[in-house]
């Protein structure tokens, strides 16, 4: 058997609970700006994620509608969309993936992920920019 051209990790699970996962931990991470996963999820989430992040900073209504679908939380969306994009400064690359040591249970290897750029959660946006840009 080969395994050439299949993308993504599997991690053992069904279509649907590895969607689960990924949404979880995408919406983890967006809250918080950094989470402590195994190195692969964190590897596997970063692809899901900067995708995001660039439909964000394009903004609209469309993208935004997008990253519903895709997050599956509405609150979030807003988050991402109203401050964390806006206060990115970069084209791509916009997490960070560190190896964080191995797991007491079962010696997973663990990694911390991050964004690159320093997230303000009170960040307010400028509401006259907003109205320009949707006009």
């Amino acid at each position: 058997m080969h395994r050439h051209s299949y993308k993504g990790r599997k991690f053992g699970r069904k279509t649907d609970q590895r969607r689960a996962l990924m949404r979880g931990l995408m919406c983890a991470l967006i809250e918080n700006q950094s989470i402590t996963t195994t190195l692969a999820r964190a590897k596997e989430m970063r692809r899901g994620t900067e995708k995001l992040v660039t439909l964000a900073k394009k903004g609209g209504l469309a993208n935004r509608r997008l990253i519903i679908s895709r997050l599956g939380n509405i609150d979030t969306t807003n988050f991402l969309v109203d401050v964390v994009a806006p206060q990115i400064k970069r084209d791509s690359g916009y997490l960070r993936i560190e190896r964080a040591g191995f797991r007491k249970g079962d010696h997973a290897e663990l990694g911390t992920i991050s964004f690159v750029d320093e997230i303000d959660p009170d960040f307010k946006p400028d509401t006259k920019q907003i109205k320009k840009e949707a006009k």
